[in-house]
């Protein structure tokens, strides 16, 4: 399979939970603002939420990007990231329409941690079959950045059974340490426009 057509697909899956999504937010049924009011915690989840499908999705076209090759095994890590990304909507519905309560916000960070975890297993599936030298492995490297992001949102679960507004906080920051996208990739194969004295170089 020419991996155009993996990016499309995913492309796809992405807009469609990013769709099903949105359909939680309920139209109220009064016209001022205080009808509103108990509609925020479903706007704020939905708003971290779309964050986080905006950073996947941003990522997932860097590492496809990279990529040379799509084995079988590429597929089947790239189909595992969409199967806990498409279980998004769910969770964020569950913690909003419940106002942060513990167990939907630990089932949420759950959530967050195997799409993290299935983000690395795709990393690494595309590193084995392009090779140690691939653009990608360069790029990676030991992939602190995602080690800490995986380690925060172990600890954010147990903390969201008894303080589950810090474990949103230790979410926020995650979404907040990969809201600028990642330029390790962009240095690897464009080093002419990130390097020193390059235009436009960041």
């Amino acid at each position: 399979m020419h991996k155009a057509r993996l990016e499309a697909f995913s492309d796809g899956v992405i807009a469609i939970i990013i769709t099903i999504m949105v359909l939680e937010l309920k139209v109220p049924h009064g016209a001022s603002f205080t009808d509103l009011q108990p509609l925020l915690p479903v706007f704020l989840t939905y708003v971290l939420s779309f964050v986080y499908l905006g950073i996947y999705w941003n990522n997932h076209h860097h590492l496809l990007h990279a990529a040379r090759t799509v084995t079988g095994r590429v597929l089947w890590a790239n189909l595992h990231l969409l199967f806990w990304l498409s279980l998004m909507p769910f969770a964020t519905g569950w913690m909003g329409e419940n106002h942060f309560a513990p167990i939907p916000t630990a089932l949420y960070g759950f959530d967050l941690l195997l799409c993290a975890i299935a983000f690395t297993l795709l990393q690494q599936a595309i590193v084995a079959a392009d090779g140690p030298a691939s653009v990608l492995a360069r790029a990676v490297g030991t992939d602190r950045k995602g080690l800490v992001s995986r380690s925060a949102y172990v600890i954010a679960i147990p903390i969201a059974f008894w303080v589950p507004w810090l474990a949103t906080v230790l979410f926020t920051l995650v979404a907040l340490i990969w809201f600028i996208p990642d330029r390790r990739i962009e240095r690897e194969l464009h080093p002419q426009l990130t390097g020193p004295g390059a235009t436009g170089a960041t």
